[in-house]
């Protein structure tokens, strides 16, 4: 009987999960990464896409179709020439685009994000795992499953199409393993040789998933070295040497699953498609790193309506203040759970893996952030390898408050409500579902670039002929219009054009793209409303009789933009 009730919780949890995650999936048109996504996964390429040239939409948009020939060798090719990341999810997505995409129509966002909605709504049974191997206990399993399938960072990362959902799952079972090995030494068990082959398979799986997989890996090593230094200090060392050996292996063999990415990793440091992640210069450097970071590991839990989505400022404010109160009674509440659930044994040593775990994770990104230059915190997807630990940690301070015996009356107490711990349990991941239906409507601050914004403004403002223009450097900036070009496909029928100004290689400079955009620039139809889109350079125009509109000049959706109003020579004088 037991075991049917915790069957049907767990179902529970899948069905708001998979709610949370596969609703409203293609509300938005694919940002720049997801346009990536799309091309490679198909076999394409972004250098088909002519530059230094006026095109219409359908040519830009023409490497989002699927082609009969292209196959796993074709995808591979490309990515490696064009991109940084290892190939597995992208192999993983073609076959997934193949059996879903028909030949000859742009491929479907919805089943291009479907692919890694499917692995976030998977995270959520292999969080009960994760729990339960690690506290042995169904309570803090199910609850762990219950904050994986609301969770707004996870519904986030669910709902658009990359690898951060399978690069979790992947996190997980790793983890996994790593909690086995150590409670082996600790209760002087053998390790088994299947759980040390698996690691080596999902840790090499995790590096070909994602790069900074590898952060996973360092943060458990940092762990591992702790457990045998005290292993050597407690003189333990003879009664778990094959244990130690056989992590070893693990790292042996994950060592070599990682060298294999060697000549591709070598090129990453000065390619222009990480230049972005530099930390700044400015005397913010050593505050902004923080402040995010915090509001990253805070969205695991909370998310509430913000500012960025251009929401009511009465709605904004209510969701500030009531963010804060919430934290300011939710984690005295949190912090006394996990105290609570340390009393036993086995969650005495699992919560301090975890937290050994999670601080080496976080020191991590600070030390790419602050030492190397590399600010890891610009962007919330890329906190991804802590998120199953906090989770879990979060879970067992949750079980902790669920367990407690009250022994206050709680009819002599005005808010008994919130001394109640059940309660106080329930407010929280209540709140959590809250933040889970934010993600799920794009209200929150966890946000992409958003080409539909821009477009909206673009179609309210331009009613005749337009022209977007934008410099160019990688396929990042072809994506970014190409997010524009999708778009507007939903909106009404409007003549419109795109120019890709590319930098020169040899030259560092846009001289000869400008002259030939002065060119077209100069025999295009008028009258030609043109919107200067990320365009990262001076140009004039002037002598093409084109005049700023000053009251569109801004940025929108994380594109900056002007616009202006080009007449004919005769018109204009």
């Amino acid at each position: 009987m037991k075991n049917r009730y915790h069957i049907l919780l767990l179902l529970l949890w899948l069905a708001i999960g998979t709610s949370l995650r596969f609703g409203r999936l293609a509300s938005l048109p694919p940002w720049t990464d997801e346009c990536a996504t799309l091309v490679f996964s198909l076999g394409n390429s972004f250098r088909t896409v002519p530059l230094n040239q006026i095109i219409s939409s359908d040519v830009l948009l023409q490497p989002l179709q699927p082609i009969p020939i292209a196959g796993i060798s074709t995808v591979i090719k490309h990515l490696f020439n064009e991109s940084t990341h290892p190939p597995f999810y992208f192999v993983l997505a073609h076959f997934w685009m193949k059996m879903f995409s028909p030949i000859g129509e742009l491929a479907s966002i919805w089943v291009a994000r479907s692919l890694s909605a499917f692995f976030g709504v998977v995270s959520i049974p292999a969080m009960f795992g994760f729990g339960y191997l690690a506290f042995r206990s169904k309570l803090v399993a199910q609850i762990a499953a219950a904050m994986m399938a609301v969770s707004p960072y996870t519904v986030f990362l669910g709902k658009e199409a990359r690898h951060y959902t399978l690069a979790i799952l992947l996190v997980i079972a790793s983890l996994c393993c790593f909690i086995k090995a150590i409670q082996a030494i600790h209760r002087q068990q053998s390790l088994q040789m299947w759980v040390v082959f698996t690691w080596v398979i999902i840790n090499s799986l995790g590096v070909a998933t994602h790069y900074f997989f590898t952060l996973t890996l360092c943060a458990e090593g940092f762990v591992l070295l702790k457990q045998f230094w005290l292993t050597i200090k407690q003189r333990k060392f003879a009664l778990v040497q094959s244990n130690w050996w056989r992590i070893l292996i693990v790292a042996m063999g994950t060592l070599i699953g990682c060298l294999v990415w060697i000549p591709t990793l070598q090129n990453i440091p000065g390619n222009e498609l990480t230049t972005w992640i530099v930390a700044s210069n400015t005397y913010t450097r050593w505050i902004e790193p923080i402040g995010r970071l915090l509001l990253w590991i805070m969205s695991i839990l909370l998310l509430l309506p913000s500012a960025i989505t251009n929401l009511p400022l009465a709605i904004v404010v209510v969701s500030g203040v009531v963010t804060m109160l919430f934290l300011l009674w939710s984690l005295p509440n949190l912090i006394h759970g996990l105290k609570l659930q340390q009393q036993d044994a086995d969650s005495h040593l699992a919560i301090q893996i975890l937290n050994e775990y999670v601080i080496g994770a976080i020191a991590l990104c600070l030390c790419f952030t602050y030492i190397l230059g590399k600010d890891l915190t610009l962007a919330a997807r890329f906190q991804f390898f802590y998120t199953p630990a906090i989770i879990l940690l979060l879970s067992a301070a949750l079980a902790g408050c669920w367990n407690q015996v009250q022994n206050l009356n709680k009819y002599h107490h005005k808010f008994w409500f919130l001394r109640d711990r059940k309660v106080a349990v329930s407010i929280i991941w209540l709140m959590a579902v809250l933040g889970g239906v934010t993600a799920t409507w794009n209200l929150g601050y966890l946000q992409n670039q958003r080409p539909d914004i821009l477009a909206s403004i673009i179609q309210k403002a331009s009613q005749g002929d337009v022209l977007i223009a934008t410099t160019h450097l990688h396929h990042g900036q072809t994506g970014r219009m190409m997010g524009l070009a999708w778009e507007f496909q939903n909106l009404p029928a409007q003549n419109l054009q795109f120019f890709l100004a590319h930098k020169d290689s040899e030259t560092k400079t846009y001289t000869q793209a400008l002259q030939v955009f002065q060119e077209k620039l100069s025999v295009i139809p008028r009258p030609l409303d043109l919107w200067l889109v990320e365009f990262r350079t001076k140009v004039d125009l002037e002598s093409q009789h084109c005049v700023a509109d000053k009251q569109y000049g801004k940025s929108a959706g994380e594109y900056s933009y002007k616009l202006y109003h080009c007449a004919t020579q005769k018109q204009s004088t």
